[in-house]
């Protein structure tokens, strides 16, 4: 078998630190949660883990607005903390990647602090800054992800200035190459440290129009959402000028010359763009800019075959030089074991399946933490609410408090064992009876069959690495070839909830070797699939 780089189908296990485990009783989990959870995550067969951000914040988005870059967030721990973490890790042969927000900052950086006084200091232009209209009105009509107009006015400069997020996390301004060494070097700071790569937090926000042109608006019909409430003014336009500009594949260059230097890393860009496949496609291409891109595109509401089948084919067709890296479910958006069931309710059969497909795809794997328990999306209280983007757009859309909620770690214990005082959210009760400690009790559990399945993908090069080949099948059975040098498989999945029997035709016709962690049954060239039911045979 030709050698691999590590990061090729790898499965990446993404831990949100202030969920994951607290260890000195502040509600909040923190670094020493995740040291002390190490021998866990090896248990799972995961390749590496990402961590969301633990840098220094005001928290406004929680952790995704640095006011420090280079230093910890005591709330986490400090930076003898990740040293060990990475030293531990490391040890167990487990991969730290890290997030990197890289786009804007937070208002209390120190960068905007110095820029927002007047505009002629040191870093009057390292941020997005603009003049009003002549009516005093925003200078252009884009609009903030987090609802509202995406500028913000500084009395300060008389200027506006602009944040496609949070009015507390303002856009830096790429067009400056002193902007773009200064990110540069901050990122290098990590890789000196020995992580072993990025996730690039909207990483194509990187750069806006110089010439600041409206978005077109987008006929009602076309709005959807990716990653954000589709009744989101946002969804209203193209965004065409405030993200995804021409530049930032030079930008992407950069980022690949440094990591190069860095032998063994890897880059991993979360891009949400008007074509996301399109651009997933040139961010990864030529082997010199993003080693991996993905995107929101199957962390929608559609679940069905035909939607999967179409969306992986779409970018297998683009995306001829690059790697794909595919999720189901992260910290941003529904869990997908209520996300894709069809009453919104949880099966154990389902979540199973889904785990079993995710690592199917060609390409890497994110798995976000509760997704090897078969958590369903919490229900949170507006009173308990945290995030800023649910309260703004409550009731239609509760935001992202319930794909955060705490690790059920013990059953009996006291906030499921994730602390030993209040969490900073609440822990769901019908979380508690899918704890850690007694899913490890049962051979028949969603953990152990994720422990299962991913001991068992190792084995399979097929899986990691090879093509993949769609075969025309009928609502709701998924079905694709994954080829690599001597090793074909044949893989049939059913995403509904009932049984459905699938007459193998000639062209699929299999030898009947059949591989372990299948619930399919072939019988005179008929396969019978039960509700979520998933199959597995070399051809």
């Amino acid at each position: 078998m030709a050698q691999q780089q590590w990061w090729k189908g790898a499965v990446i296990y993404q831990i949100y630190p202030r969920s994951f485990q607290d260890t000195n009783g502040d509600g909040i989990g923190d670094l020493p949660g995740i040291i002390n959870r190490l021998d866990y995550i090896k248990s799972l067969g995961v390749d590496a883990i990402w961590i969301s951000p633990f840098f220094k914040s005001p928290m406004k988005d929680f952790g995704y607005d640095i006011s420090d870059y280079r230093d910890i967030d005591p709330m986490f721990g400090n930076l003898d903390d990740f040293d060990t973490l990475i030293a531990q890790a490391h040890q167990r042969d487990i991969k730290i990647i890290i997030d990197q927000v890289l786009s804007h900052t937070s208002n209390e950086h120190q960068w905007f602090i110095e820029s927002r006084e007047n505009t002629n200091n040191d870093k009057a232009d390292w941020y997005v800054w603009a003049d009003a209209k002549p009516d005093g009105s925003a200078p252009n009509n884009w609009l903030s992800i987090f609802g509202g107009t995406a500028w913000q006015w500084e009395p300060r400069r008389c200027q506006y200035y602009l944040h496609n997020f949070l009015t507390e996390q303002p856009d830096l301004n790429f067009h400056n190459p002193d902007v773009r060494k200064a990110v540069l070097d901050n990122v290098e700071f990590w890789l000196k440290k020995g992580v072993d790569g990025f996730r690039l937090d909207a990483i194509n926000f990187c750069y806006h129009d110089a010439q600041l042109r409206d978005n077109p608006a987008k006929p009602k019909e076309l709005r959807q959402g990716r990653g954000f409430s589709e009744d989101n003014p946002y969804a209203f336009q193209y965004h065409y000028y405030n993200n995804t500009q021409p530049e930032n594949l030079a930008f992407m260059q950069e980022i690949r010359s440094l990591l190069d230097r860095y032998p063994g890393t890897v880059s991993l860009g979360e891009i949400s763009s008007e074509d996301s496949l399109q651009t997933m496609a040139e961010y990864t291409a030529d082997g010199d800019k993003l080693h991996m891109g993905y995107s929101f595109e199957l962390l929608t509401k559609d679940y069905s075959a035909q939607y999967i089948r179409e969306t992986v084919s779409t970018l297998e067709s683009v995306m001829t030089q690059g790697w794909p890296c595919w999720a189901f479910s992260n910290h941003d958006v529904e869990r997908v074991a209520s996300r894709w069931h069809p009453s919104a309710k949880t099966d154990s059969k389902q979540v199973s399946m889904l785990t079993a497909l995710l690592g199917s795809l060609r390409g890497s794997v994110c798995m976000y933490q509760g997704e090897e328990l078969g958590l369903g999306e919490a229900q949170v209280a507006f009173e308990d609410l945290q995030d800023p983007y649910g309260i703004t757009f409550w009731p239609n859309f509760k935001g992202r408090d319930g794909c955060r909620t705490p690790m059920p770690w013990q059953h009996e214990q006291p906030h499921a064992g994730f602390s030993t005082s209040t969490p900073w959210l609440p822990v769901e009760q019908q979380h508690q009876a899918l704890a850690v400690d007694v899913q490890l009790n049962s051979e028949e559990s969603v953990l152990k069959r994720f422990q299962h399945f991913m001991a068992w993908r190792k084995t399979m090069p097929a899986l990691q690495y090879g093509d993949i080949e769609f075969i025309d099948t009928p609502e709701p059975i998924l079905a694709f070839y994954r080829r690599y040098e001597q090793q074909s498989m044949l893989c049939v999945f059913n995403l509904g909830d009932q049984s459905h029997a699938l007459p193998l035709s000639d062209k699929i016709h299999t030898e009947h070797t059949q591989l372990q962690h299948h619930n399919g049954s072939l019988n005179e060239g008929t396969l019978t699939m039960p509700g979520f039911g998933c199959y597995f045979a070399a051809v």
